[in-house]
């Protein structure tokens, strides 16, 4: 692969590991952020004909979440802005069971370019890269999940699924639904990394009302706060409450277990208190 590949959010959790993925391999590759020498801000559109010039393939992780209100409008915006630029291949990261980021696919499948849709469930990497690391820190993890179980995924399977999608033909126009093998509640995940860390983590179960009330009171940003609620209460409904053959069908072999994932990132020292 010798086009240029914009890799939007490609300091991110799945973008940064398909950058890496990618130079490794000697592709051409351009990491699309707001740093990023050439510049690229999903609130700044003027930032993005700099950032798409020469780029022949396009991975697409919106900010901060796909089923955010205005994400469908940049990424249609994005689209046309992509077609103008000469761009032949775009690759989504989406959401499992979500409306919003369906909407979003439907916008890339019929945009007239090559596309592979990468729907995600839950990724493993927010205990210790996202927003669950300090809780896991501090010993006890508080959230309103209930107990519906989620087929925790790990990133580096999105980025391998991702760089093939990139890179060969074969992934073009494709759906892969990505989920790990077996379904987990939240109380079973913390219990994992527990294990893995030999520490006692404590899981705190909450309703969603409470938990968006201790929200407010610890003034986290309205639009994140509102985000986290709206991500919960997706997880509520069920829908993700099964297993998919994605990371299968694309690679060619099984997802990575949470269980493995605990172990790997407890010996690399992140949840050491």
């Amino acid at each position: 692969m010798n086009a240029t590949t914009l890799v939007i959010g490609g300091k991110g959790k799945t973008g940064g590991r398909i950058v890496e993925r990618l130079t490794a391999s000697g592709a051409d590759v351009r990491i699309g952020s707001r740093s990023s020498a050439i510049p690229f801000d999903w609130a700044d559109r003027s930032t993005w004909p700099a950032a798409l010039a020469g780029a022949r393939r396009v991975y697409i992780s919106y900010y901060p979440d796909i089923i955010v209100p205005g994400a469908l409008d940049a990424i249609a915006a994005l689209i046309e802005a992509a077609r103008t630029a000469g761009v032949e291949r775009l690759v989504l990261l989406s959401g499992r069971g979500e409306e919003a980021a369906q909407a979003a696919e439907r916008l890339v499948q019929a945009s007239g370019l090559e596309w592979t849709i990468v729907r995600c469930a839950w990724f493993n990497q927010n205990f210790d890269e996202g927003y669950l690391l300090d809780p896991i820190l501090a010993g006890e993890v508080v959230l309103p999940a209930g107990d519906m179980p989620e087929p925790f995924l790990d990133t580096d399977d999105i980025a391998d699924v991702a760089v093939a999608a990139l890179a060969e033909d074969s992934h073009v126009g494709e759906v892969y639904e990505l989920t790990g093998p077996r379904l987990m509640t939240f109380a079973e995940t913390v219990a994992e990394i527990s294990k893995a860390t030999g520490r006692e983590i404590a899981y705190v179960p909450v309703s969603l009302d409470d938990y968006k009330a201790a929200m407010a009171a610890e003034d986290v940003p309205a639009d994140i706060a509102w985000l986290i609620g709206s991500l919960f209460a997706e997880l509520h409904k069920g829908r993700n409450a099964h297993l998919s053959d994605g990371v299968q069908r694309a690679l060619g072999r099984e997802p990575k277990d949470f269980a493995d994932y605990a172990r790997d990132a407890a010996a690399r020292g992140v949840w050491d208190a």
